[in-house]
């Protein structure tokens, strides 16, 4: 009996002992979800006011208020219809719909007349006292919607009128570069006067011929303790400002030669003017290339393409390719011996070692005497490089889809400029330049290596023979585009290559007082010919 007495108990003191074991986990889970949910309350307290200052930077920054956020704010209604109303007056007078512009943009006034009083008074709008409003201008967008006013058609719309600008801008392009072409091409009237005028001065006057005879003094044009100054050109007024700028600018007048080479046609009025006008003592020899006997068409590749009936064809008709080559390409000047003779001075000039080459588009404002003491290193030419920018590279001028260039030449080399150029004669003459020139000219019989003028052939032919020369002796520019003024002020010699010459009412005018002030406008020959 005691026996089961005793085992009876012990379950008793087990049930105890495991309820009290529950009731304890229990109160420990709820004591860890209060501390819990006490931490969470405490970590979320701080982010509350910064939710709430971003939201007023934010209704601060776009200048709305609490009234507009609402889902039924007329005030936002309003400025939206207000918004979409200015894009389609826009449309509208594009469109030439001036009434219907007119319409929208009273509306646009009368919503933004209640937007004004609501922001005065400070209070919101009602749905009564904008329902008119709101509801004439959901007319008139419906109504410039029936007006085809969509975003589609009228990027379609714009699209088209965009095309017809580019092809008319094209063909503004197009006219202006073929009339500035023609302009820059035609001899002014005061200029053609001028040689008319000189040439009867010459073979009227005998004591012309005489005095041009005696200012020659044979022996100066041969002396290679001189600086001699060789320009080619059929412009009598242009040669005689680079003339008079060189001699004006010289710290040693009497120690420059200038050797003048023109045609039949200006050459007795070139020989007049030189022998009528003294310049500081320089001396000038006058001569015409038609004189020279070894010019002609067996040795000269452009005088034997001059002879080629598809060459006349080419820069002379101008019909043979349906006009696709710009009229720049056609210029019957680039086949002019007074352009290409600067690939034979020493043919020309046979018994000078140095001579420096100008164009007659340039004006000279400083001493050029320290061109002749440059070490040129054994190169041939001595030139102002023009590679700043891509534009002046080698693949600007040649055709690089033909093999040879491709192979012989670097597309990235540095162009440089023809127009002030420093020319060692004995170097040229050893590495036989001119032969060089010939093997190109005669490759290019097709025009398949370059098109335009005889830059192209000069950077061939004088490709790994330049020196270059500080920018300051050569600027260029003045006949085309905007050049610094800092550079102008430091230009030895200023170029006004382009079509702009500073002696054509086409000329930038800007530019025009550094050529006019060596040209004396009071000379009786000038005022004879009307030139002012």
């Amino acid at each position: 009996m005691r026996r089961r007495g005793q085992d009876f108990r012990r379950p008793v003191r087990r049930r105890i002992s495991h309820v009290v074991w529950w009731t304890l986990c229990g109160i420990a889970v709820l004591l860890f979800i209060v501390i819990l949910s006490k931490e969470s309350q405490i970590e979320s307290r701080p982010t509350f006011p910064k939710r709430y200052d971003r939201h007023d930077r934010i209704m601060e920054g776009l200048n709305i208020t609490d009234e507009m956020l609402s889902a039924n704010s007329v005030t936002r209604q309003l400025t939206d219809q207000i918004s979409l109303a200015k894009a389609f007056v826009v449309i509208a007078k594009e469109s030439n719909n001036l009434q219907f512009a007119w319409e929208l943009s009273a509306q646009i006034r009368n919503s933004q007349v209640l937007l004004s009083n609501a922001a005065t008074r400070r209070t919101p709008l009602t749905t009564r006292e904008t329902e008119t409003a709101i509801r004439d201008m959901a007319l008139l967008l419906y109504q410039a919607q029936q007006f085809h006013y969509d975003s589609a058609t009228m990027i379609m719309r714009l699209k088209a009128k965009i095309q017809g600008l580019e092809e008319q801008m094209g063909s503004v392009n197009e006219k202006s570069s073929k009339y500035g072409q023609i302009a820059a091409e035609e001899v002014p009237k005061s200029l053609y006067c001028l040689g008319v005028r000189l040439t009867t001065e010459w073979f009227g006057n005998q004591n012309l011929q005489r005095k041009l005879k005696e200012r020659k003094q044979m022996e100066k044009l041969t002396d290679n303790n001189l600086y001699h100054f060789c320009v080619f050109s059929d412009n009598i007024l242009a040669t005689s400002v680079v003339v008079n700028s060189t001699a004006s600018n010289s710290k040693n007048p009497d120690m420059i030669v200038f050797h003048l080479v023109t045609d039949e046609i200006n050459y007795a009025a070139m020989k007049a003017w030189f022998a009528i006008n003294s310049f500081r003592g320089v001396t000038v020899e006058v001569q015409k290339f038609e004189d020279f006997k070894w010019l002609n068409a067996s040795y000269v590749p452009v005088l034997k393409q001059l002879q080629d009936s598809e060459t006349q064809s080419y820069y002379f008709s101008g019909n043979n390719d349906g006009g696709r080559t710009p009229i720049k390409f056609r210029n019957p000047k680039y086949l002019s011996m007074l352009n290409h003779l600067r690939f034979y001075i020493p043919e020309v000039f046979p018994a000078l070692k140095k001579v420096v080459f100008l164009d007659d588009d340039v004006v000279v404002q400083k001493d050029l005497s320290a061109l002749f003491s440059i070490n040129l290193n054994g190169n041939v030419n001595g030139a102002v490089e023009t590679c700043m920018e891509t534009f002046h590279r080698y693949h600007k001028y040649l055709n690089y889809s033909h093999p040879l260039i491709r192979e012989h030449f670097d597309p990235d080399a540095c162009g440089w400029a023809f127009g002030m150029n420093i020319f060692d004669l004995v170097e040229w003459r050893k590495r036989n330049v001119t032969g060089i020139y010939h093997y190109w000219q005669e490759k290019n019989v097709d025009r398949t290596l370059w098109k335009l003028g005889t830059l192209p052939p000069g950077l061939l032919t004088f490709y790994g023979l330049t020196e270059p020369l500080n920018p300051a002796w050569h600027v260029l520019g003045l006949g085309y585009t905007n050049v610094d003024p800092q550079l102008i002020e430091k230009g030895a010699v200023l170029h006004y290559n382009g079509n702009s010459k500073p002696w054509l009412k086409i000329g930038m005018e800007k530019y025009k007082p550094l050529w006019e002030k060596y040209v004396d406008y009071n000379h009786p020959k000038l005022q004879q010919c009307n030139f002012h």
